[in-house]
Protein backbone atom coordinates (compact mmCIF):
# COMPACT_ATOMS: atom_id res chain seq x y z
CA UNK A 1 0.00 0.00 0.00
CA UNK A 2 1.53 3.31 -1.04
CA UNK A 3 1.81 6.28 1.27
CA UNK A 4 0.63 9.46 -0.45
CA UNK A 5 0.05 13.02 0.52
CA UNK A 6 -3.24 14.81 -0.02
CA UNK A 7 -2.00 16.05 -3.41
CA UNK A 8 -2.15 13.42 -6.19
CA UNK A 9 1.08 14.81 -7.63
CA UNK A 10 3.04 14.37 -4.39
CA UNK A 11 3.89 10.80 -3.43
CA UNK A 12 6.62 8.97 -1.53
CA UNK A 13 6.71 6.50 -4.43
CA UNK A 14 8.19 9.27 -6.57
CA UNK A 15 11.57 8.75 -4.86
CA UNK A 16 12.08 5.94 -7.41
CA UNK A 17 11.27 8.27 -10.30
CA UNK A 18 13.53 10.92 -11.80
CA UNK A 19 10.81 13.60 -11.70
CA UNK A 20 7.87 14.18 -9.41
CA UNK A 21 7.37 15.71 -5.98
CA UNK A 22 7.98 13.87 -2.72
CA UNK A 23 6.59 15.02 0.66
CA UNK A 24 9.23 17.39 2.03
CA UNK A 25 9.36 15.67 5.43
CA UNK A 26 10.34 12.44 3.70
CA UNK A 27 12.45 14.00 0.96
CA UNK A 28 14.83 15.71 3.40
CA UNK A 29 16.26 12.54 5.05
CA UNK A 30 16.67 10.82 1.69
CA UNK A 31 18.47 13.86 0.33
CA UNK A 32 20.68 14.17 3.40
CA UNK A 33 21.67 10.52 3.01
CA UNK A 34 23.54 11.37 -0.20
CA UNK A 35 25.42 14.22 1.48
CA UNK A 36 26.35 12.40 4.67
CA UNK A 37 27.85 9.54 2.67
CA UNK A 38 30.35 11.87 0.98
CA UNK A 39 30.76 14.90 3.22
CA UNK A 40 34.17 14.18 4.75
CA UNK A 41 35.47 12.80 1.45
CA UNK A 42 34.49 16.10 -0.16
CA UNK A 43 36.76 17.99 2.24
CA UNK A 44 39.71 15.60 2.30
CA UNK A 45 41.30 16.38 -1.11
CA UNK A 46 41.55 20.14 -0.55
CA UNK A 47 42.93 19.55 2.97
CA UNK A 48 45.54 17.14 1.59
CA UNK A 49 46.73 19.56 -1.11
CA UNK A 50 46.78 22.53 1.28
CA UNK A 51 48.90 20.51 3.69
CA UNK A 52 51.86 20.51 1.28
CA UNK A 53 51.20 23.60 -0.87
CA UNK A 54 53.35 26.71 -1.07
CA UNK A 55 52.00 30.19 -1.74
CA UNK A 56 53.67 32.44 -4.28
CA UNK A 57 56.51 34.40 -2.66
CA UNK A 58 56.55 32.25 0.49
CA UNK A 59 58.92 29.46 1.49
CA UNK A 60 56.52 28.16 4.12
CA UNK A 61 54.89 24.81 3.39
CA UNK A 62 51.22 24.30 4.09
CA UNK A 63 48.05 26.42 4.15
CA UNK A 64 46.24 26.21 7.45
CA UNK A 65 44.27 28.11 10.05
CA UNK A 66 41.67 30.58 8.85
CA UNK A 67 42.75 30.20 5.21
CA UNK A 68 42.14 26.45 5.22
CA UNK A 69 38.81 26.91 7.02
CA UNK A 70 37.67 29.32 4.32
CA UNK A 71 38.74 26.93 1.54
CA UNK A 72 36.85 24.05 3.19
CA UNK A 73 33.80 26.30 3.37
CA UNK A 74 34.12 27.06 -0.35
CA UNK A 75 34.52 23.34 -1.11
CA UNK A 76 31.16 22.62 0.50
CA UNK A 77 29.48 25.48 -1.34
CA UNK A 78 30.80 24.54 -4.80
CA UNK A 79 29.88 20.87 -4.28
CA UNK A 80 26.30 21.87 -3.50
CA UNK A 81 26.13 24.30 -6.40
CA UNK A 82 27.51 21.69 -8.82
CA UNK A 83 25.02 19.08 -7.60
CA UNK A 84 22.13 21.53 -7.96
CA UNK A 85 23.11 22.33 -11.57
CA UNK A 86 23.41 18.61 -12.39
CA UNK A 87 19.87 18.17 -11.08
CA UNK A 88 18.43 21.32 -12.66
CA UNK A 89 20.61 22.32 -15.65
CA UNK A 90 21.47 25.87 -16.67
CA UNK A 91 21.37 26.05 -20.48
CA UNK A 92 23.32 22.95 -21.64
CA UNK A 93 25.31 22.68 -18.43
CA UNK A 94 24.00 19.85 -16.26
CA UNK A 95 22.73 16.32 -16.87
CA UNK A 96 19.25 16.59 -15.31
CA UNK A 97 20.21 13.46 -13.39
CA UNK A 98 20.75 12.59 -9.69
CA UNK A 99 24.51 13.19 -9.91
CA UNK A 100 26.15 14.37 -6.70
CA UNK A 101 29.27 16.50 -7.17
CA UNK A 102 32.24 16.82 -4.86
CA UNK A 103 35.92 17.76 -4.72
CA UNK A 104 37.80 15.12 -6.70
CA UNK A 105 40.50 12.74 -5.42
CA UNK A 106 41.58 12.11 -9.03
CA UNK A 107 43.59 15.34 -9.18
CA UNK A 108 45.33 15.09 -5.80
CA UNK A 109 48.66 13.64 -7.02
CA UNK A 110 49.09 16.11 -9.88
CA UNK A 111 47.83 19.09 -7.86
CA UNK A 112 50.25 18.22 -5.08
CA UNK A 113 53.09 18.13 -7.61
CA UNK A 114 52.17 21.58 -8.98
CA UNK A 115 51.43 23.15 -5.58
CA UNK A 116 54.84 22.08 -4.24
CA UNK A 117 57.08 22.46 -7.31
CA UNK A 118 55.41 25.68 -8.51
CA UNK A 119 52.94 27.25 -6.08
CA UNK A 120 49.27 27.28 -5.12
CA UNK A 121 48.49 30.19 -7.44
CA UNK A 122 49.91 28.29 -10.44
CA UNK A 123 47.76 25.32 -9.47
CA UNK A 124 44.67 27.56 -9.40
CA UNK A 125 45.47 28.94 -12.85
CA UNK A 126 45.83 25.43 -14.27
CA UNK A 127 42.50 24.37 -12.72
CA UNK A 128 40.63 27.33 -14.25
CA UNK A 129 41.97 26.58 -17.75
CA UNK A 130 41.65 22.81 -17.46
CA UNK A 131 38.05 23.07 -16.28
CA UNK A 132 37.15 25.19 -19.29
CA UNK A 133 38.75 22.57 -21.56
CA UNK A 134 36.62 19.77 -20.08
CA UNK A 135 33.54 21.98 -20.17
CA UNK A 136 34.04 22.59 -23.89
CA UNK A 137 34.59 18.86 -24.39
CA UNK A 138 31.20 18.32 -22.80
CA UNK A 139 29.45 20.78 -25.09
CA UNK A 140 31.06 19.12 -28.16
CA UNK A 141 30.56 15.55 -26.92
CA UNK A 142 28.58 14.43 -29.99
CA UNK A 143 31.64 15.02 -32.19
CA UNK A 144 33.99 12.76 -30.22
CA UNK A 145 31.64 10.41 -28.34
CA UNK A 146 32.74 7.34 -30.30
CA UNK A 147 36.22 7.70 -28.88
CA UNK A 148 34.95 6.50 -25.49
CA UNK A 149 33.13 3.30 -26.37
CA UNK A 150 30.86 1.40 -23.93
CA UNK A 151 33.61 -1.12 -23.11
CA UNK A 152 35.96 1.75 -22.16
CA UNK A 153 33.32 3.25 -19.85
CA UNK A 154 32.62 -0.18 -18.36
CA UNK A 155 36.32 -0.72 -17.58
CA UNK A 156 36.54 2.73 -15.99
CA UNK A 157 33.46 2.16 -13.79
CA UNK A 158 34.80 -1.22 -12.64
CA UNK A 159 38.17 0.32 -11.81
CA UNK A 160 36.56 3.20 -9.93
CA UNK A 161 34.90 0.62 -7.70
CA UNK A 162 38.14 -1.29 -7.15
CA UNK A 163 40.09 1.91 -6.44
CA UNK A 164 37.57 2.93 -3.78
CA UNK A 165 37.76 -0.36 -1.87
CA UNK A 166 40.96 0.69 -0.12
CA UNK A 167 39.34 4.05 0.71
CA UNK A 168 36.46 2.26 2.40
CA UNK A 169 38.82 -0.10 4.23
CA UNK A 170 41.02 2.80 5.37
CA UNK A 171 37.98 4.61 6.81
CA UNK A 172 36.71 1.37 8.37
CA UNK A 173 39.96 1.04 10.30
CA UNK A 174 39.93 4.62 11.58
CA UNK A 175 41.44 6.65 8.74
CA UNK A 176 44.94 8.10 8.92
CA UNK A 177 45.52 7.65 12.64
CA UNK A 178 48.46 6.25 14.60
CA UNK A 179 46.39 3.38 16.05
CA UNK A 180 44.84 2.38 12.73
CA UNK A 181 42.85 -0.84 13.04
CA UNK A 182 42.39 -0.50 16.81
CA UNK A 183 39.44 -2.47 18.26
CA UNK A 184 37.38 0.67 18.91
CA UNK A 185 37.46 1.61 15.20
CA UNK A 186 36.65 -1.89 14.05
CA UNK A 187 33.77 -2.14 16.52
CA UNK A 188 32.24 1.12 15.32
CA UNK A 189 32.72 0.14 11.68
CA UNK A 190 31.12 -3.27 12.18
CA UNK A 191 28.20 -1.90 14.20
CA UNK A 192 27.59 0.73 11.52
CA UNK A 193 27.74 -1.86 8.73
CA UNK A 194 25.46 -4.31 10.53
CA UNK A 195 23.03 -1.49 11.37
CA UNK A 196 22.72 -0.69 7.66
CA UNK A 197 22.15 -4.34 6.75
CA UNK A 198 19.71 -5.10 9.60
CA UNK A 199 17.69 -1.93 9.00
CA UNK A 200 17.45 -2.72 5.30
CA UNK A 201 16.29 -6.26 6.09
CA UNK A 202 13.69 -5.37 8.74
CA UNK A 203 12.32 -2.00 7.60
CA UNK A 204 9.15 -1.90 5.55
CA UNK A 205 8.46 -0.19 2.24
CA UNK A 206 10.30 3.00 1.39
CA UNK A 207 11.92 3.11 4.86
CA UNK A 208 14.32 0.38 3.68
CA UNK A 209 16.14 2.98 1.62
CA UNK A 210 17.13 4.96 4.73
CA UNK A 211 19.51 2.21 5.85
CA UNK A 212 22.63 4.32 5.29
CA UNK A 213 21.17 7.23 7.27
CA UNK A 214 20.27 4.82 10.09
CA UNK A 215 23.77 3.36 10.05
CA UNK A 216 25.32 6.82 10.27
CA UNK A 217 23.18 7.74 13.29
CA UNK A 218 23.89 4.45 15.11
CA UNK A 219 27.59 4.64 14.27
CA UNK A 220 27.83 8.26 15.44
CA UNK A 221 26.23 7.39 18.80
CA UNK A 222 28.52 4.35 19.15
CA UNK A 223 31.54 6.59 18.50
CA UNK A 224 30.63 8.63 21.58
CA UNK A 225 30.23 5.45 23.65
CA UNK A 226 33.66 4.03 22.75
CA UNK A 227 35.39 7.40 23.04
CA UNK A 228 36.35 8.09 19.42
CA UNK A 229 34.68 11.49 19.75
CA UNK A 230 33.58 13.39 22.85
CA UNK A 231 31.09 16.15 23.57
CA UNK A 232 34.03 18.39 24.43
CA UNK A 233 35.65 17.80 21.04
CA UNK A 234 32.35 18.50 19.31
CA UNK A 235 31.94 21.87 21.04
CA UNK A 236 35.59 22.74 20.48
CA UNK A 237 35.09 22.12 16.76
CA UNK A 238 32.09 24.45 16.76
CA UNK A 239 33.84 27.21 18.71
CA UNK A 240 37.02 27.03 16.62
CA UNK A 241 35.05 27.24 13.38
CA UNK A 242 32.97 30.18 14.58
CA UNK A 243 36.03 32.04 15.86
CA UNK A 244 37.92 31.54 12.61
CA UNK A 245 35.15 32.01 10.03
CA UNK A 246 32.05 33.29 11.84
CA UNK A 247 28.44 32.10 11.92
CA UNK A 248 27.74 33.28 8.38
CA UNK A 249 30.37 33.74 5.69
CA UNK A 250 30.18 33.93 1.91
CA UNK A 251 32.82 32.11 -0.15
CA UNK A 252 35.52 34.46 -1.44
CA UNK A 253 36.04 34.95 -5.19
CA UNK A 254 39.70 34.84 -6.30
CA UNK A 255 41.25 34.60 -2.83
CA UNK A 256 44.49 33.87 -4.69
CA UNK A 257 45.50 35.55 -7.93
CA UNK A 258 45.90 32.76 -10.54
CA UNK A 259 49.21 32.25 -12.34
CA UNK A 260 49.14 30.56 -15.75
CA UNK A 261 52.00 28.17 -16.55
CA UNK A 262 51.84 26.06 -19.73
CA UNK A 263 53.46 22.93 -18.29
CA UNK A 264 51.20 23.00 -15.25
CA UNK A 265 48.16 23.53 -17.47
CA UNK A 266 49.08 20.61 -19.76
CA UNK A 267 49.55 18.25 -16.84
CA UNK A 268 46.17 19.23 -15.39
CA UNK A 269 44.41 18.93 -18.75
CA UNK A 270 45.59 15.30 -19.01
CA UNK A 271 43.98 14.57 -15.65
CA UNK A 272 40.81 16.38 -16.73
CA UNK A 273 40.57 13.88 -19.60
CA UNK A 274 40.73 11.11 -17.02
CA UNK A 275 38.15 12.92 -14.90
CA UNK A 276 35.91 13.15 -17.98
CA UNK A 277 36.11 9.38 -18.38
CA UNK A 278 35.25 8.94 -14.70
CA UNK A 279 32.28 11.28 -15.10
CA UNK A 280 31.06 9.38 -18.15
CA UNK A 281 31.43 6.16 -16.18
CA UNK A 282 29.74 7.52 -13.06
CA UNK A 283 26.86 9.10 -14.97
CA UNK A 284 26.38 5.96 -17.04
CA UNK A 285 26.35 3.87 -13.86
CA UNK A 286 23.78 6.18 -12.25
CA UNK A 287 21.44 5.78 -15.23
CA UNK A 288 22.02 2.04 -15.54
CA UNK A 289 21.80 1.30 -11.81
CA UNK A 290 19.07 3.78 -10.86
CA UNK A 291 16.95 4.19 -13.98
CA UNK A 292 17.57 0.81 -15.67
CA UNK A 293 18.16 2.29 -19.12
CA UNK A 294 20.95 3.49 -21.38
CA UNK A 295 22.30 6.99 -20.96
CA UNK A 296 21.62 9.59 -23.66
CA UNK A 297 24.10 11.78 -25.52
CA UNK A 298 22.52 14.93 -24.06
CA UNK A 299 22.89 13.64 -20.50
CA UNK A 300 26.59 12.84 -20.92
CA UNK A 301 27.20 16.20 -22.61
CA UNK A 302 25.52 18.13 -19.80
CA UNK A 303 27.25 16.12 -17.10
CA UNK A 304 30.71 16.75 -18.61
CA UNK A 305 29.97 20.46 -19.14
CA UNK A 306 28.95 20.82 -15.51
CA UNK A 307 31.99 18.83 -14.37
CA UNK A 308 34.36 21.10 -16.28
CA UNK A 309 32.87 24.57 -15.98
CA UNK A 310 32.05 24.15 -12.28
CA UNK A 311 35.64 23.02 -11.72
CA UNK A 312 36.72 26.36 -13.18
CA UNK A 313 34.33 28.11 -10.79
CA UNK A 314 35.86 26.05 -7.98
CA UNK A 315 39.27 27.38 -9.05
CA UNK A 316 37.91 30.94 -8.91
CA UNK A 317 36.93 30.22 -5.28
CA UNK A 318 40.44 28.97 -4.56
CA UNK A 319 39.47 25.28 -4.50
CA UNK A 320 40.48 22.14 -6.36
CA UNK A 321 38.33 20.61 -9.17
CA UNK A 322 35.00 18.92 -8.52
CA UNK A 323 33.58 15.88 -10.25
CA UNK A 324 30.76 13.36 -9.93
CA UNK A 325 31.12 11.40 -6.69
CA UNK A 326 31.35 7.64 -7.04
CA UNK A 327 29.91 7.19 -3.55
CA UNK A 328 26.63 8.49 -4.91
CA UNK A 329 26.71 5.88 -7.68
CA UNK A 330 26.91 3.09 -5.13
CA UNK A 331 24.17 4.64 -3.00
CA UNK A 332 21.81 4.92 -5.96
CA UNK A 333 22.58 1.37 -7.07
CA UNK A 334 21.66 0.15 -3.57
CA UNK A 335 18.62 2.33 -2.82
CA UNK A 336 17.24 3.13 -6.33
CA UNK A 337 16.39 6.61 -4.99
CA UNK A 338 16.82 8.81 -8.08
CA UNK A 339 14.29 11.61 -7.53
CA UNK A 340 15.78 15.01 -8.37
CA UNK A 341 13.52 16.91 -5.97
CA UNK A 342 14.64 14.65 -3.14
CA UNK A 343 18.38 14.85 -3.83
CA UNK A 344 18.01 18.62 -4.20
CA UNK A 345 17.75 18.82 -0.41
CA UNK A 346 21.18 17.24 -0.18
CA UNK A 347 22.53 19.87 -2.58
CA UNK A 348 20.90 22.66 -0.56
CA UNK A 349 22.44 21.22 2.61
CA UNK A 350 25.90 21.45 1.05
CA UNK A 351 25.25 25.05 -0.01
CA UNK A 352 24.02 25.91 3.50
CA UNK A 353 27.09 24.22 4.97
CA UNK A 354 29.15 26.54 2.78
CA UNK A 355 27.23 29.63 3.96
CA UNK A 356 26.90 28.63 7.62
CA UNK A 357 30.23 27.15 8.73
CA UNK A 358 28.85 25.65 12.00
CA UNK A 359 26.71 23.28 9.89
CA UNK A 360 29.82 22.13 8.09
CA UNK A 361 31.60 21.79 11.42
CA UNK A 362 28.97 19.33 12.61
CA UNK A 363 29.14 17.14 9.49
CA UNK A 364 32.93 17.20 9.53
CA UNK A 365 32.92 15.49 12.95
CA UNK A 366 31.57 12.24 11.50
CA UNK A 367 34.24 9.66 12.50
CA UNK A 368 36.00 7.75 9.74
CA UNK A 369 34.93 4.23 10.86
CA UNK A 370 31.29 5.35 10.66
CA UNK A 371 31.82 6.42 7.06
CA UNK A 372 33.74 3.22 6.34
CA UNK A 373 30.96 1.03 7.71
CA UNK A 374 28.42 2.79 5.51
CA UNK A 375 30.44 3.03 2.31
CA UNK A 376 32.45 -0.17 2.05
CA UNK A 377 29.51 -2.13 0.64
CA UNK A 378 28.61 0.80 -1.64
CA UNK A 379 32.04 0.66 -3.23
CA UNK A 380 31.65 -3.06 -3.82
CA UNK A 381 28.34 -2.30 -5.51
CA UNK A 382 30.17 -0.05 -7.98
CA UNK A 383 32.45 -2.95 -8.91
CA UNK A 384 29.40 -5.13 -9.55
CA UNK A 385 27.78 -2.37 -11.63
CA UNK A 386 30.93 -2.14 -13.74
CA UNK A 387 30.96 -5.89 -14.26
CA UNK A 388 27.34 -5.76 -15.35
CA UNK A 389 28.27 -3.07 -17.87
CA UNK A 390 31.08 -5.26 -19.22
CA UNK A 391 28.60 -8.11 -19.46
CA UNK A 392 26.21 -5.96 -21.47
CA UNK A 393 29.05 -5.14 -23.88
CA UNK A 394 29.51 -8.90 -24.40
CA UNK A 395 32.36 -11.19 -23.42
CA UNK A 396 33.70 -11.61 -26.92
CA UNK A 397 37.43 -11.93 -27.57
CA UNK A 398 37.94 -8.23 -28.26
CA UNK A 399 36.11 -6.95 -25.16
CA UNK A 400 37.74 -9.59 -22.98
CA UNK A 401 41.22 -8.51 -24.07
CA UNK A 402 40.43 -4.82 -23.54
CA UNK A 403 38.92 -5.36 -20.09
CA UNK A 404 41.42 -7.95 -18.85
CA UNK A 405 44.57 -6.17 -20.00
CA UNK A 406 43.58 -2.61 -19.09
CA UNK A 407 42.32 -3.55 -15.62
CA UNK A 408 45.22 -5.90 -14.80
CA UNK A 409 47.91 -3.42 -15.88
CA UNK A 410 46.09 -0.29 -14.71
CA UNK A 411 45.45 -1.65 -11.22
CA UNK A 412 48.50 -3.91 -11.03
CA UNK A 413 51.00 -1.16 -11.79
CA UNK A 414 49.55 1.12 -9.10
CA UNK A 415 50.14 -1.67 -6.59
CA UNK A 416 53.82 -1.66 -7.57
CA UNK A 417 54.47 2.08 -8.15
CA UNK A 418 58.25 1.57 -8.31
CA UNK A 419 57.70 0.37 -11.88
CA UNK A 420 57.39 4.06 -12.81
CA UNK A 421 60.82 4.98 -11.38
CA UNK A 422 62.39 5.54 -14.81
CA UNK A 423 59.43 7.43 -16.27
CA UNK A 424 59.24 11.25 -16.23
CA UNK A 425 57.99 12.47 -12.87
CA UNK A 426 54.82 13.97 -14.29
CA UNK A 427 53.90 10.60 -15.85
CA UNK A 428 54.53 8.86 -12.54
CA UNK A 429 52.43 11.47 -10.71
CA UNK A 430 49.49 10.80 -13.01
CA UNK A 431 49.63 7.00 -13.31
CA UNK A 432 51.55 5.58 -10.33
CA UNK A 433 48.81 6.31 -7.83
CA UNK A 434 45.77 6.50 -10.11
CA UNK A 435 44.56 3.18 -11.47
CA UNK A 436 41.63 4.86 -13.24
CA UNK A 437 44.04 6.90 -15.38
CA UNK A 438 45.96 3.81 -16.47
CA UNK A 439 42.83 1.81 -17.24
CA UNK A 440 41.34 4.70 -19.20
CA UNK A 441 44.43 5.20 -21.37
CA UNK A 442 45.03 1.48 -21.97
CA UNK A 443 41.41 0.67 -22.78
CA UNK A 444 41.26 3.65 -25.15
CA UNK A 445 44.44 2.57 -26.97
CA UNK A 446 43.31 -1.03 -27.33
CA UNK A 447 39.87 0.08 -28.45
CA UNK A 448 41.62 1.95 -31.28
CA UNK A 449 44.17 -0.67 -32.35
CA UNK A 450 42.21 -3.91 -32.01
CA UNK A 451 40.19 -4.71 -35.15
CA UNK A 452 36.46 -4.32 -34.68
CA UNK A 453 35.80 -7.63 -36.43
CA UNK A 454 38.53 -9.71 -34.82
CA UNK A 455 36.00 -12.29 -33.55
CA UNK A 456 34.48 -12.61 -37.01
CA UNK A 457 37.93 -13.15 -38.52
CA UNK A 458 38.67 -15.81 -35.96
CA UNK A 459 35.49 -17.68 -36.84
CA UNK A 460 36.18 -17.33 -40.57
CA UNK A 461 39.60 -18.88 -40.16
CA UNK A 462 38.34 -21.95 -38.33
Amino acid sequence: MSVKSSSPDVSIENIYKLDGRVPVAKAIPFGLQHVMAMFVSNLAPIAMVCGVAKLLGSDQTGIGGVELARLLQSAMFIAGLGTLIQLYPVWRVGAKLPVVMGVSFTFVATLTYIATNFNYQTMIGAIIVGGCVEGCLGLTYKYWKRIVSPIVSACVVTTIGFSLLSVGARSFGGGYVDDFGAPKYMIVGLITLFSCIIFSALAKGFLKQLNVMFGLVVGYITSFIVGIITIKQLFEQFSTTVNEVGFIALPRILPYKPVFNISAILSIVVVFFVSAAETIGDTTAVVAGGLDRDITEKEISGSLACDGFLSSVSGLLGCTPITSFSQNVGLIAMTKVVNRFTIMFGALTLILAGLFPPIGAFFSTLPQPVLGGCTIMMFGTIVVSGMNMIGKCGFNQRNTIIAALSISIGIGFTQTPDIFNYFPKIIADIFAGNSVAGVFVLSMIMNFILPKDMDVKKLAGM
